[in-house]
């Protein structure tokens, strides 16, 4: 199916990703990057996730690079370590004010206000110029599961990024254990969201293999970010 069109006309050249933990967010990127690339762009994907060291895009290092995405990641993943440590490389800013350069820059923020305080670093370069940041919203995670706790976690995201969000993507699932009411549930959560947020949704994900009856933007991804014991 690829981007749907609501999707495509929410991002932007630099496109922030941003969320609670566990929500999906680095899966969402991933799946973004790799679509957009099959789609002829030029893609560069920043890993600005320093505080989680089990669900990084730099874990899909092999697979983005097969697939044409060049991966901006933190300093110590070039040698081979998930070591928790805020070790930012010097390409993030150049990467996004070079934007020109490249079709697409997606981050990949750390969950919530404490993995969104790196961003904040960065938030004069992301907004020198029109930019997206999409919440990833998912009805099953713990602490996000009512809208309203939902909202007082993005703004939290977005006092410590210094950035305001721009849509919602909603990521609503329960790994291999998601069925079509999983995804009925997630929507009525998400337009939930949405409307106490002030936002749209931008696209509903599902996983690929997933008989969802289809919704208007609907995203089918691949599982490719993975529990380190599965």
């Amino acid at each position: 199916m690829g981007i749907p069109e609501r999707l495509k006309q929410a991002i932007r050249p630099v496109t922030v990703v941003v969320g609670h933990y566990g929500t999906g967010k680095t899966n969402f990127s991933v799946n973004l990057a790799v679509d957009l690339v099959a789609e002829g762009k030029k893609v560069a994907l920043i890993d600005l996730d320093v505080v989680n060291p089990y669900f990084r895009a730099t874990e899909q290092r092999l697979l983005l690079e097969e697939r044409g995405v060049r991966l901006v990641a933190p300093v110590f993943s070039e040698a081979g370590t998930s070591l928790d440590v805020p070790s930012l490389t010097g390409q993030v800013s150049p990467t996004i004010r070079g934007v020109g350069e490249d079709d697409y820059v997606i981050i990949d923020a750390g969950g919530d206000d404490v993995g969104a305080t790196a961003l904040g670093r960065f938030a004069r370069d992301v907004s020198a110029d029109e930019y997206a940041m999409l919440c990833v919203a998912n009805r099953f995670r713990n602490l996000v599961q009512d809208p309203i706790e939902a909202v007082e976690n993005l703004r939290e995201i977005e006092a410590a990024s210094h950035l305001r969000a721009t849509a919602i993507v909603n990521n609503s699932h329960l790994k291999d254990a998601t069925t079509p009411e999983t995804i009925a549930a997630g929507i009525e959560y998400a337009q939930d969201f949405s409307r106490l947020a002030g936002l749209p949704v931008v696209c509903t994900t599902v996983p690929q293999g997933v008989d969802a009856q289809k919704v208007e933007g609907t995203y089918r991804i691949a599982t490719y970010v993975k529990s380190p014991w599965e």
